[in-house]
């Protein structure tokens, strides 16, 4: 199996042989499946994540959803994802990594449904994130929430190095 770190180099190549137009076009594709998913329509309370210009993108989404759900979005603290609320007037900054989180208190409540990016995901639930292990941190706590992974076609690999941390994502969403 290859390793994690060449895996990352191998999605990175993959990734750069789409232009941004593609990607965004695979994207809508994407938060389209997302949006008529039953366990999106079903949640009150959704975590989403700010994407990075690689990532599928979700700021788009985000904004369309914001006035409809409630949506939490993940801060970097140290070395942990913190939950924090966007609100009606919550402002948006550049935090760790170039990534934009929500001005606002850390959120504690509860969550119906966590949507996670990845650089890798496979059919057994396993995902390969950016190396820090973030969202193994945090979705530990979280073991009763519905987990959905989105992804590229490309991203979705007949099989992702897994370690015992590595938190399974219940679904992956692609195009």
């Amino acid at each position: 199996m290859v390793e994690k770190k060449a895996l990352r180099q191998q999605v990175r190549a993959l990734k750069k042989q789409f232009t941004a137009e593609q990607l965004a076009m695979e994207s809508e594709k994407i938060m389209k499946k997302l949006s008529n998913h039953p366990d999106f329509q079903n949640s009150e309370i959704v975590m989403l994540y700010a994407s990075l210009p690689d990532e599928v993108q979700t700021l788009g989404f985000i904004e369309e959803w914001r006035n409809r759900k409630r949506i939490i979005l993940p801060t970097v603290v140290g070395d942990d994802i913190i939950p924090v609320e966007l609100t009606a007037g919550s402002g948006m900054v550049e935090g760790n990594f170039h990534i934009l989180e929500p001005e606002n208190n850390p959120y504690d409540g509860p969550i119906d449904l966590i949507v996670v990016p990845g650089m890798a995901f496979d059919r057994q639930g396993h995902r390969l994130g950016r190396g820090k292990g973030y969202y193994d941190r945090f979705l530990i706590k979280y073991p009763e929430v519905k987990t959905i992974g989105i992804c590229f076609n490309f991203q979705m690999l007949d099989e992702v190095p897994a370690e015992p941390h590595d938190q399974l994502i219940n679904e992956v969403i692609t195009c």
